[in-house]
């Protein structure tokens, strides 16, 4: 399995000692714990946005009804010669 160094200063490393030892894991367990909960948020956010995207997108003519302030000028318009 791939592996990866990553380097902590020394109170870092003190504090990740303790939360270790306080949860009765490794610091290794414990720090690929973290790395993976972070990956799956970010997966989650992304799976979000595009859910997001996708549902304003198939109902951008409802939004731009209910809220005309919001909308972006057409070209052209707003502008004077």
């Amino acid at each position: 399995m791939p592996a990866l160094n990553v380097e902590f200063s020394d109170r870092e490393l003190e504090d990740l000692r303790q939360i270790a030892k306080e949860r009765g894991t490794s610091m290794k367990a414990l720090v690929r714990e973290a790395a993976a909960a972070d990956i799956a948020r970010h997966r989650a956010l992304q799976e979000g946005a595009e859910a997001f995207r996708r549902f304003f997108a198939s109902h951008a003519d409802e939004f731009a009804a209910a809220f005309p302030d919001d909308e972006a000028p057409a070209r052209g318009e707003g502008r004077v010669a």
